[in-house]
């Protein structure tokens, strides 16, 4: 079968087995985001018993995105060296531990440590993810499956909320966080022992998934890949606020009880899910119509100038449902950026997928360390969030002008 044939409509459908894995990784991708959201909802019992201030709840978000980034190319190298399923058992299995361990702390430094830690292990979800759509999937499904992969981290993000409310209704914040570490542990034996590295026919890419005959290194250092870190470093910066600092604002600045801000809270996250599943979508429909750089490229635009609109009414309103419907806005326009991001990378890094994907989402984890620094930073400084959401605003009216600029080299 030609790499042309994969664009037919037929040939668009995924067989079971590639339907088994892109299921498996969206299993994952709810696990990933559960494990992560749980710090946010369990922010009040862990500041009260380990007298910690806003400013080091600050830091305890920004150790995990700071290891969180710091790992991704070594993750995604990892992944490209040893094969995602090697990869990714031993890195769920490590975050799990560490999601454990979180249960133990007694001091403020521990704590920072095991988060870092965290951050570092889970890390290699999503390179390693990319390397498995690469080897699985031909490039007209990429874009669904990775809308596929960020509809479950979403909804993992938004039930994370309720689920960990749930479980420090029921138990001490600690064993929330042994509980949080089963089904991790769980998934890394079922991928271990179930997942294979390549499909028994060998997917024939397509010219726009071969790299265009670039190394690593030429991608790094290439002007599309700085355009890719760049807008990606703006949506982490808008999202990760939803991840951290949006249930503890909404709570405090609403005057919300706990159950209350949480499900408030899931919205924007569910808005983001749907995003997903949706962008997915709409890039694969494009890709195979044969607008290729416009699968990835409209999108991108789409998606950024609905998340500057939405963050920055969120500094206008003062009702808690209109400040959720500005999240909201906001979390569905960065999420309609992450797929063609993501199959984005894997067509300028063909072979070094894991990399190249890695890279991009290193830098957009910077944006995530210094997005959890600047929201207390700067409302201690101004007395008001607004600077933080105008700053987010601005980021995301920059990263429309990257997706104007972004073009793989085989794209034409």
């Amino acid at each position: 079968m030609s790499g042309s044939d994969w664009s037919t409509p037929a040939a668009a459908q995924l067989s079971p087995r590639r339907r088994l894995v892109v299921a498996a990784i969206f299993v994952l991708a709810l696990i990933t985001y559960i494990d992560r959201a749980a710090i946010s909802t369990a922010k009040g019992p862990i500041a009260s018993e380990l007298s910690l201030s806003g400013q080091a709840m600050g830091a305890v978000f920004s150790a995990f995105a700071l290891g969180y980034a710091l790992a991704q190319i070594p993750a995604g190298w990892f992944a490209d060296r040893f094969g995602p399923r090697i990869a990714l058992s031993a890195l769920v299995g490590m975050w799990s531990l560490f999601t454990a361990l979180t249960g133990t702390v007694s001091r403020l430094g521990t704590l920072l440590a095991i988060r870092f830690l965290f951050g570092v292990a889970e890390a290699g979800a999503f390179p390693g993810s990319a390397r498995a759509f690469y080897n699985w999937l031909p490039a007209g499904e990429r874009g669904l499956a990775n809308g596929i992969l960020f509809c479950g981290a979403l909804l993992g993000g938004a039930i994370a909320f309720p689920i960990c409310a749930w479980l420090l209704g029921l138990y001490a914040w600690r064993w929330a966080f042994y509980l949080l570490a089963i089904p991790g542990v769980l998934w890394a034996l079922l991928w271990l022992i179930c997942f294979r590295d390549h499909p028994r026919q060998p997917v024939i890419p397509e010219a726009a998934g071969q790299g265009a005959g670039m190394s690593f290194i030429q991608v790094f250092r290439s002007r599309p890949m700085a355009l890719a870190m760049g807008q990606y470093f703006a949506g982490n910066f808008t999202f990760f606020i939803c991840m951290t600092w949006m249930f503890p604002y909404l709570k405090e600045r609403f005057q919300l009880s706990p159950a209350e801000a949480a499900g408030y809270a899931m919205v924007p996250l569910l808005c983001g899910s749907a995003a997903n599943w949706a962008s997915g979508t709409f890039v694969d429909i494009l890709y195979r119509s044969g607008h290729r750089a416009w699968s990835r490229r409209l999108p991108g635009v789409i998606g950024f100038v609905l998340a500057a609109g939405g963050i920055f009414a969120v500094s206008l309103v003062e009702s808690p449902v209109a400040a959720v419907a500005g999240f909201a806005v906001a979390t569905f326009g960065v999420e309609v950026t992450i797929s063609p991001s993501w199959a984005y990378c894997m067509d300028i890094g063909g072979e070094s997928s894991g990399r190249i994907s890695g890279a991009m989402n290193m830098v957009g984890n910077l944006g995530a360390f210094v997005s959890a620094n600047a929201f207390p930073y700067l409302y201690g400084l101004t007395g008001s969030a607004g600077a933080y959401f105008y700053t987010a605003a601005a980021l995301n009216l920059a990263a429309v002008l990257c997706w104007f600029h972004m073009r793989p080299r085989s794209n034409r």
